[in-house]
């Protein structure tokens, strides 16, 4: 496996009882450059996503996440693997009755034994790289703005480091200026630490601002990958209805390179 493929999927199938999920999907992420995995309702994003995190199992198929086949794994080495991982979920996913501290220091608590004075600092240095004052460290989740709540959800993921941040549908339920931001914080994100980022997303107009690779899952299928450009422009029928029917230029303003 060459050096820069971070995350690879080889014929990879997902059934669930009768079901079939995701139906034989290859697909490489490189490492430092950001993989958009795009796809309406029911495309099996979000098993994808579970997949690669190793929260689940293929049915078949082999998964290597920085040369290593995850697949035969036992409980022990996968939590290793998921160490790996920093996952910003959909609407940040923050306990509502915890504090920004104590949400962005929940894998420092679980997963270090470092003093609470240190953690302490820890978060409120992470939570100043992302743009956020100390003070927001006793507010609750419900005091915070959408892209607050995102910036302290990314505050989360990074925590413990990972090479690759994986986003579950990040510009889901936000007002387009709101995505704009999120949308230069992935690029932020991964410009700054060289991070490998994997975003499950059906939002076309972020995928044309973050992405180096498109991937398009419909019905549990890839059925076409490439560039934003290329998917929207090229030879693949299906491809260019499902970009032309989002209703979005293929040629969107950039995201700004302001941090």
């Amino acid at each position: 496996m060459p050096t820069d493929d971070i995350v690879v999927l080889e014929d990879v199938k997902k059934q669930f009882g009768e079901e079939k999920v995701l139906k034989g999907i290859s697909m490489v992420c490189r490492k430092g450059e950001t993989t958009v995995v795009i796809g309406g309702s029911g495309a099996g994003k979000t098993t994808l996503l579970r997949l690669i995190v190793a929260l689940e199992k293929p049915t078949s198929g082999r998964i290597l996440i920085d040369g290593e086949d995850i697949t035969k794994m036992k409980e022990r080495q996968l939590n290793e693997i998921r160490k790996k991982f920093g996952v910003v979920y959909q609407y940040a996913a923050l306990l509502d009755s915890n504090t920004v501290l104590e949400n962005v220091a929940f894998p420092l608590v679980e997963h270090t034994k470092l003093k609470s004075k240190e953690i302490k600092e820890k978060v409120v240095e992470k939570l100043r790289l992302l743009g956020l004052d100390a003070n927001v460290i006793d507010k609750f989740p419900a005091e915070l703005s959408g892209g607050m709540r995102k910036r302290v959800g990314l505050a989360r993921a990074l925590m413990l480091e990972p090479p690759i941040l994986v986003y579950d549908e990040p510009t889901s339920g936000l007002d387009p200026l709101t995505s704009r931001v999120v949308d230069d914080m992935i690029t932020e994100m991964r410009d700054r630490f060289n991070i490998t980022s994997i975003v499950i997303s059906h939002d076309i107009a972020s995928c044309f601002r973050v992405a180096h690779q498109a991937i398009l899952l419909i019905r549990g299928e890839v059925v076409a990958r490439g560039t934003p450009d290329e998917l929207a422009n090229g030879d693949n029928e299906v491809a260019r209805n499902f970009f032309r029917q989002s209703g979005v230029s293929s040629k969107p303003i950039p995201a700004s390179t302001s941090t």
